[in-house]
């Protein structure tokens, strides 16, 4: 225990020590933690720690996809519902026929160890995809296709990969049964995770208290996910589903002190969780060179190129056909959802980055079949797994910033970013607007004293003044200024503040209040600088 928690302490270290340098070399930080990982792994001092599968799918998945799902627009997600579900689903089954295909003709692996293989390598990782793309200004639409997908393909494999153990461990198999398990769980987890989040809100909503409400909000995900994975679904549709529809209804029925409290909540359980599995994804390196000694080198990076080089190639083999073959057949699909530059296109078919689940998949296959006889190919499965992974996360990882450069999808990147912030400043004044008019109703139905109708005033004319009146370069400029400059006033407030408790002129109580209200006031600023556009 004491090793484990000196281990836990080492990788937070490492964890901050990683993240600062990815941001310095402008790499992204699930590369560098990998790699970091798997340095650490051979550390001669360094516990070994084998990461237990059922910490990634029962414990750290559920979070990850509630998460993702809770900050995704249901809008922007129905809108681009099918072509989401046709990577999510289509590419997911056809990624992992063509690997059952390809290991069972190349080198002679079995039809199904073969398709349990390409289910356990099929999905693209929920994290490390986003991870990378984000930071390259994408156009929305690829990012939102690419987050749905993230979210929705998990279920496709862990489902394809229950089905592929039944078959090795039973021997049979039937294509009819196993569609109609497959369309049930999807139907039933969809309305299960509907369930589970209208319950959740309206316990949160009756609760009324922050700490309970951010505790709740943390069960959720796991009452979502463990009650469906435990009678044989996978968890993962309803998650989602429950995520979507919190993020949807949520707003207007979560008080403010809540969602300024569970916003920097979530965002440091997922900061480490990421982190951390990423680290622990390269930590297995050691675990699997030492098992590597019982089979021929060569043999295991044939296997682990071929499989590789099957998942990319499909994936564009999918990609492509998927996203102009239903257009040129339908018209009314043509005109509703114009066809998108091929430039998307390859840059969703680049961006297949396979992640922890895979690996988490095949730590959890079982040692041995219902005959006692060793689960075929097992070590060759986990060796081929974490191949996958490392290669699609440094390889496609590393070189993507060059191929978005090089097929100029930047562009279109920045005019999103800039008619975004466009629209955002039109919100925030046509609000403003609404809450005048509102003022004016007030002030003649309740009879309001000028002196507290004067305060209205004045706070909506403050708010007024500090939206910028465009995004050009002086406006730009000029916004940026009072922002430093306010900046510069609040750090003039809050080291007189702590002169006067310093003095004993107030008490830590009333300095714990006054700062409080200069870190919202200073935290605040940062929604509005719209000065700082990508370049």
């Amino acid at each position: 225990m004491e090793d484990h928690f000196q281990l836990f302490l080492i990788l937070l270290a490492v964890l901050a020590g990683t993240a600062l340098l990815a941001r310095r070399a402008s790499i992204a930080p699930a590369i560098l933690l990998m790699l970091a990982g798997i340095a650490l792994a051979f550390v001669p001092t360094m516990p070994a720690f084998a990461l237990p599968p059922e910490l990634v799918l029962l414990v750290v998945l559920p979070p990850l996809i509630y998460s993702a799902s809770v900050t995704m627009s249901w809008r922007e997600f129905k809108l681009s519902l099918r072509p989401i579900v046709l990577l999510a689903v289509g590419c997911v089954i056809f990624t992992a026929c063509a690997v059952a295909a390809a290991t069972h003709v190349l080198i002679g692996l079995p039809w199904s160890v073969g398709f349990l293989l390409g289910a356990i390598v099929a999905p693209p990782d929920v994290v490390a995809p986003l991870a990378i793309a984000r930071r390259l200004h994408l156009p929305r639409r690829i990012l939102v296709v690419l987050e749905g997908e993230g979210l929705a393909n998990d279920a496709t494999a862990l489902i394809l990969y229950r089905f592929a153990v039944a078959v090795i461990t039973t021997g049979t198999f039937s294509l009819p049964v196993a569609a109609g398990e497959f369309a049930l769980i999807v139907v039933g987890e969809i309305a299960f995770g509907i369930g589970v989040g209208w319950l959740m809100l309206r316990a949160r909503y009756y609760s009324r208290d922050p700490q309970i409400e951010i505790t709740l909000s943390l069960l959720t995900p796991y009452l979502a996910y463990w009650i469906p994975e435990h009678v044989g679904g996978s968890g993962v549709i309803a998650t989602v589903a429950c995520g979507l529809y919190m993020s949807w209804n949520g707003p207007l029925l979560i008080p403010s002190a809540t969602r300024l409290q569970g916003v920097f909540f979530w965002d440091l359980v997922i900061y480490l969780i990421e982190g951390m599995l990423f680290l622990l994804t390269g930590f297995q390196m050691r675990l699997l060179y030492e098992r590597s000694k019982a089979f021929p080198l060569h043999d295991i990076l044939l296997v682990t190129a071929l499989v590789v080089g099957i998942v990319i190639l499909a994936r564009f083999a999918w990609i492509f056909p998927a996203t102009y073959l239903p257009r040129w057949f339908s018209k009314s699909l043509r005109q509703r959802d114009p066809s998108p530059p091929w430039q998307w296109v390859f840059i969703l078919g680049f961006t297949g980055v396979r992640g922890t689940v895979s690996l988490a998949a095949a730590l959890a296959l079982p040692l041995t079949l219902s005959t006692d006889d060793a689960f075929p190919f097992r070590d060759l499965i986990l060796f081929v797994s974490f191949g996958v992974i490392f290669f699609t996360l440094v390889g496609l990882g590393l070189t993507l910033p060059r191929v978005v450069h090089w097929l100029g999808v930047t562009r279109a990147g920045r005019a999103e970013h800039v008619a975004e912030h466009e629209q955002e400043i039109a919100a925030r004044r046509e609000a403003l607007e609404t809450a005048l008019h509102s003022l004016e109703t007030m002030t003649n139905d309740r009879e309001l004293s000028e002196e507290v109708v004067r305060l209205l005033r004045a706070r909506h004319e403050v708010r007024v003044n500090q939206l910028p009146q465009s995004l050009d370069p002086d406006q730009q400029d000029s916004s940026a200024l009072g922002i430093e400059l306010t900046r510069e006033l609040i750090a003039v407030e809050r080291q007189f503040i702590h002169v006067l408790l310093r003095d004993g002129r107030i008490t830590d109580e009333t300095r714990r209040r006054i700062e409080r209200d200069l870190d919202l006031e200073e935290a605040s600023l940062a929604n509005r600088e719209y000065g700082e556009l990508p370049l």
